[in-house]
């Protein structure tokens, strides 16, 4: 990701990354913020702004928006994000390259995914902690994780493709890396759940009814009227393009949305799932407003329900008093002195 300047400057150039982390440091401290308020402003991590700030994590589109934002910049951010080739040396593994390549041009992707969350909604931080798992060597697991948040841009672009996500809920329970990472991954499923052109919903645990696949699938149209149904081994993908194959695979991924949680019911679990993974007050304020919005309306449906209680008690009481009122009146006996 790294490239020099021709000419007769001394010591390395600066990265693309760098020169992004300067801006945005110049403005953070221009309108007064440590790294820290920045981040809970966002909301995200503070490692993450300091990473940026450092050059050596790529921020998505929407990080330099809401930075923009935030921070006055009359949008310098997103000019300047939108202007970088963050990823000029990318490479995949060889297994991988066709669909990957398929992921820079697809109309659409609808994609079911078990056990671990789909590379095209994972954090920097989760990918690195998955591909550290299985791999020695820090500078390919940089590698790869540098290959696999480039799948991501023009997903997450203004204007992207569609694309439709069904995680089965063992994605979110299944710890990846730390309960922090796990934390910051809930919390970014939720941001990019918000995007037009995204949506995520769950299949829940205690849903036998489900059919759900025997394993991730991806189902991906392309520009050129194909379409194609991907699935994985170990290190090994499989494409298949016959239409009868797609059509089933189709109408299998549909009942299987249809009978998932819809996308508001599958933030709510998702901000349950957060919340789990810490209390702190770092963690209250990465809940952001949506997440926040779906905990008022939880609060307003249990006022309902015990409002409806309540009002039943109310009706059923001036009743009781009417009947005593109608029902015979017998003196009492009362001791004598």
């Amino acid at each position: 990701m790294s490239r020099r300047r021709s000419g007769t400057t001394k010591g390395p150039a600066a990265t693309n990354a760098a020169v992004f982390g300067e801006v945005l440091r110049h403005f953070r401290e221009a309108a007064g913020f440590t790294q820290e308020e920045l981040s809970k402003k966002i909301p995200c991590d503070r490692s993450q702004v300091a990473r940026v700030e450092a050059g050596t994590r790529v921020p998505q589109e929407t990080f330099a928006k809401q930075c923009d934002d935030i921070l006055g910049t009359g949008g310098v951010l997103l000019r300047l994000w939108g202007r970088i080739d963050w990823y000029p040396e990318v490479q995949h593994p060889d297994w991988f390259e066709r669909r990957a390549k398929m992921d820079a041009e697809a109309l659409a992707v609808h994609e079911y995914q078990m056990h671990a969350m789909p590379g095209l909604l994972q954090t920097p931080d989760y990918a690195h902690a998955l591909f550290a798992r299985r791999i020695a060597s820090v500078d390919e697991v940089e590698d790869r994780v540098r290959a696999r948040m480039s799948r991501q841009r023009r997903f997450l672009a203004v204007n992207g493709p569609l694309y439709m996500a069904v995680l089965d809920e063992s994605c979110l329970r299944h710890v990846v890396g730390s309960p922090a990472v796990m934390r910051d991954q809930c919390a970014h499923l939720l941001t990019v759940g918000q995007l037009p052109n995204i949506r995520i919903q769950i299949a829940p645990a205690g849903r036998p009814d489900i059919d759900r696949p025997d394993t991730s699938v991806s189902l991906i149209a392309l520009p050129d009227g194909h379409s194609w149904v991907y699935s994985e081994s170990l290190d090994r993908g499989h494409f298949n393009d016959d239409p009868a194959v797609f059509a089933r695979h189709s109408q299998t991924y549909d009942v299987l949305r249809a009978d998932a949680l819809s996308a508001r019911e599958s933030a709510a679990l998702i901000t349950e799932a957060m919340e789990g993974y810490g209390d702190d007050e770092q963690a209250r304020t990465q809940l952001g407003d949506l997440v926040q919005e779906q905990l008022q309306r939880r609060e307003r449906r249990q006022l309902r329900r015990s409002g409806a209680h309540m009002g039943e008690e109310q009706l059923q009481r001036p009743r009781r008093r009417r009947l005593h009122r109608n029902s015979p009146r017998y003196p009492r006996r009362r001791p004598r002195p």
